[in-house]
């Protein structure tokens, strides 16, 4: 499977929804992969953090959903990436005092670990030891 970047959960949400907080270059090229017929990989921590955001009230009930339902569809852009013990590796690469939230590092992990970008517009992440794209 051939992942052009990571998407954190805020790229995910706002890429779904078409969403004016995501940026021009972000979207660009996840519309690029998707012409490419590349994939930008979502960590399977995003989809519980999703279920957290929508816990909390935050977010909508149906990001979830529509999240699935594009994972689900093989013609999509989004691919799901389990967290697995090779992230988690990968995650002790990453200073917690760089990027101190935990879904966070698991996602900047998984990055790492394909040696992709990861696509943020998290301040703290950029600032960490980590390729991106926003």
């Amino acid at each position: 499977m051939n992942i052009a970047a990571v998407a954190d959960t805020h790229t995910v949400i706002w890429y779904i929804y078409a969403s004016p907080k995501i940026s021009r270059t972000a979207k660009l090229f996840i519309d690029n992969a998707a012409s490419e017929r590349l994939y930008i990989g979502v960590s399977a921590i995003t989809l519980a953090e999703i279920v957290y955001l929508i816990e909390k009230q935050r977010i909508s009930r149906d990001v979830y959903d529509m999240l699935v339902q594009k994972l689900d569809d093989p013609q999509n852009v989004m691919t799901e990436l389990q967290v697995n013990s090779e992230i988690i590796r990968f995650m002790r690469l990453i200073p917690r005092n760089d990027i101190p939230d935990f879904p966070d590092r698991i996602i900047a992990a998984t990055a790492k670990r394909f040696d992709v970008p990861l696509i943020t517009r998290d301040d703290k992440i950029r600032a960490a030891d980590i390729k991106w794209i926003w």
